[in-house]
């Protein structure tokens, strides 16, 4: 199963997102912490464009393969309709 939090910063996204992730033993993807990671390692300097959403995409795919519960955490509201287009 695929749950996305997609919204405005500050609404909670990420804190129901973690919690939900724990109670149901899910895998939580927050696109911030993988963009973070991303821009840390120095490869893209510049503008990530969709890398940290591609890279959760692969991620969230070899999860849900596996029969597990992925829970997707961004601000960008359009990551649903780009991980439905995904699946």
């Amino acid at each position: 199963m695929l749950i996305v939090f997609g919204g405005l910063p500050g609404t909670g996204k990420s804190a129901i997102a973690r919690t939900l992730a724990r109670e149901i033993g899910a895998v939580w993807l927050r696109i911030d912490s993988i963009e973070q990671g991303i821009r840390a390692s120095g490869i893209a300097p510049g503008s990530l464009d969709d890398a940290g959403y591609r890279a959760a995409y692969a991620v969230a795919e070899d999860n849900l393969r596996l029969g597990l519960t992925v829970i997707g955490d961004s601000v960008n509201p359009e990551c649903v309709a780009l991980i439905r287009s995904m699946l």
